[in-house]
């Protein structure tokens, strides 16, 4: 969530920045792949997070498993 807030305000920041400058058709074809590489590691940095907590449900299960095995 607080991802996406981030990448919204420096979209819109840039969007502020471009329309100062005189060169439009460059700065919109750097803002877009800016832009693209923003959403692709937004969704590699969402991919990671959701790898990590299924890896950590993994071994806190695998803890429990073990707790109980010890417990006998």
């Amino acid at each position: 969530m607080t991802k996406s807030i981030a990448l919204s305000l420096v979209l819109a920041a840039s969007l502020g920045l471009a329309a100062c400058s005189g060169n439009h058709e460059e700065n919109a074809a750097n803002m877009a792949a800016n832009a693209a590489e923003n959403a692709s590691n937004a969704a590699d940095n969402a991919m990671n997070a959701a790898m990590n907590a299924a890896d950590d449900a993994a071994n806190a299960a695998s803890n429990a498993t073990n707790n109980v095995a010890n417990a006998m």
